[in-house]
């Protein structure tokens, strides 16, 4: 297989299954280990992976946002896990706000209010998921449905932000890095989000490991604004600790 194409199947691998293993890919693709080593720097320098010790991430830059489906089927275990610990942060908050994407909707599903819950969400799937709950009241955000995300976007939705005042809200995010805050590919999304930030007393970052360390297009927040990021055992505890640096608690669930 040519080196155009290899580094296809590689990139089309790595954002379906979320990570790519340097040893299972020489071994599926025929070729010696370095090899793919070697394919992964090229795709690395192109900024569309991330590499990693024995394999590497996916970067969702301005140029890709993975599908629903892939979220969905990609580490489900592992995001349970990261959901459970982030809904501990609900700490007696009266009105939640739960963003967009797989992660936050479990979060959803993990809270455990002690007394009446207003959920606001900008995710059809997130307001169906709770929609039976008692003492669960749901407001779902007006706007543009993104199918890749089966989200509300644009000014329908941050008008009616605007008018609101929430105590906690959980956001997710493409990327989360150090330099450039939580960074997002729409710019639609974007403002959603940047808009949830400013009208939120607590905020809670929920998000797999995989997310940190990359920049997408759009800024949409500090990490300073950030009471706690919640991730998993996948950022390393020296990684942990420089996030933490910025005002953040830091978990790895």
């Amino acid at each position: 297989m040519e080196a155009v194409r290899r580094q296809r199947e590689i990139l089309d691998r790595a954002r379906s299954d979320g990570r790519v293993d340097v040893v299972a890919l020489a071994n599926d693709l025929g070729v010696a280990p370095e090899t793919v080593r070697r394919d992964l720097r090229h795709l690395a320098d192109r900024g569309v992976v991330q590499r990693v010790h024995g394999g590497a991430y996916p970067v969702e830059s301005a140029g890709f946002e993975s599908d629903l489906a892939a979220r969905t089927l990609s580490g489900v275990s592992q995001k349970r896990r990261v959901a459970a610990a982030a809904a501990e942060h609900l700490e007696g908050a009266e009105t939640v706000y739960v963003d967009e994407g797989f992660t936050p909707q479990l979060v959803a599903e993990a809270l455990r209010p002690e007394g009446p819950l207003t959920v606001v969400t900008s995710s059809l799937l997130t307001a169906t998921a709770l929609a039976g709950q008692a003492g669960v009241t749901v407001l779902v955000l007006g706007g543009r449905v993104r199918g890749r995300t089966m989200a509300t976007v644009d000014h329908w939705a941050t008008r009616m932000l605007d008018d609101l005042v929430i105590d906690l809200a959980f956001l997710g995010s493409n990327g989360v890095s150090r330099e450039h805050g939580l960074t997002t590919p729409d710019p639609a999304v974007a403002a959603v989000k940047n808009l949830v930030v400013q009208r939120s007393r607590r905020r809670v970052f929920v998000g797999v490991a995989k997310k940190f360390g990359v920049s997408s297009f759009c800024r949409f927040a500090d990490i300073a604004d950030f009471e706690a990021l919640v991730t998993d055992t996948g950022l390393s505890a020296t990684e942990a600790h420089r996030y933490a640096a910025l005002g953040p608690q830091v978990v790895r669930a």
